[in-house]
């Protein structure tokens, strides 16, 4: 009896032992890089494949889709990732899960860091609180990225909602539309109480089976104002190259105007135009001056021209 205690207290020994060791090598199996990304940012992850994983769950929000509870791992996991490129400098790609309220400011910090946001849209339809997925991009070392990149993750969760404008009640000189467009050097069109400027981008000289994609295609840029000169709102949309993108966000965001989203809207196409959406509220000419600095980021390339069939 005794012997078979022994033993049995030895294979319990030797099960810890080797217990210990196999969450000793896991933790060893995470370069020291990258535990230094995760202590930065305070945040968990694990290393695979050669991808440190940093987890931003937004565990914090209650979410619903159609009345239906749907946990955080059913689609609200956010994250960030690096992966070590040939000489050793590391990529960093990430996918943020942001309240309305949180998009602009997050978008800020990052920006104003040297961090790239790649893409904004919804995943989902009927949710409640409504979310919204920012792709982000960055290369450099792994400490640099980590410091670079922590000032948006920590607005998550932060972020306080702006307070409503109040509302001038149609009081107002009205939209002086000759000067809006000196300020940005195209003439518009009146709709009814919208003015909008549509601004192509003949400089692509793109193609689709020969036929011209043009403007009326949809290939431009575009404001349209409403409201009165003191107290207007714009929104619109700004068709850019990849080289751009990050440019065009920087003006926006300088000025006030927020993002909305960024996608595509063709396949196929070369170049590769992306295409963001914008609002803001505010005077006529402050959102025109903002518009204008964002149009002034376009053109200054040389794209090559086509399209994929």
């Amino acid at each position: 009896m005794h012997r078979f205690m022994q033993r049995g207290m030895e294979i319990l020994f030797a099960s810890i032992c080797f217990m210990l060791f196999g969450i000793t090598a896991f933790a060893q199996d995470i370069p020291s890089d990258y535990q230094d990304v995760l202590r930065a940012l305070d945040r968990k992850g694990d290393f695979k494949a050669g991808v440190l994983k940093v987890n931003i769950p937004r565990s914090d929000l209650k979410m619903t889709i159609q009345g239906f509870s749907t946990p955080t791992p059913f689609g609200f996991g956010g994250w960030i990732a690096l992966a070590k490129d040939t000489d050793g400098t590391d990529v960093m790609m990430g996918d943020l899960v942001l309240l309305q309220e949180e998009v602009n400011p997050v978008m800020s910090a990052l920006l104003d860091n040297g961090i790239d946001v790649t893409a904004l849209h919804n995943h989902f339809f009927w949710d409640d609180p409504h979310v919204y997925f920012m792709h982000v991009h960055g290369m450099g070392k792994a400490a640099d990225l980590a410091r670079r990149v922590k000032p948006g993750l920590d607005l998550i969760g932060h972020a306080t909602p702006a307070a409503p404008a109040p509302s001038a009640g149609g009081a107002g000189t009205a939209l002086d539309t000759a000067k809006l467009a000196k300020i940005i050097g195209h003439e518009g069109e009146q709709t009814g109480a919208v003015y909008k400027i549509t601004v192509g981008r003949d400089d692509l000289g793109m193609k689709e089976h020969g036929a011209v994609i043009n403007a009326r295609m949809g290939l431009n840029t575009w404001a349209a104002f409403v409201g009165t000169q003191e107290d207007a709102a714009i929104a619109g949309d700004v068709a850019m190259l990849e080289s751009e993108v990050t440019p065009v966000l920087k003006a926006l965001r300088k000025n006030g105007l927020d993002v909305v989203a960024i996608h595509h809207h063709m396949t196929g196409d070369r170049p590769v135009v992306i295409f963001l959406h914008y609002w803001g509220r505010g005077s006529a000419e402050k959102l025109a001056l903002g518009f204008k600095a964002a149009l002034d980021q376009l053109g200054k390339g040389a794209p090559a021209h086509g399209m994929g069939n």
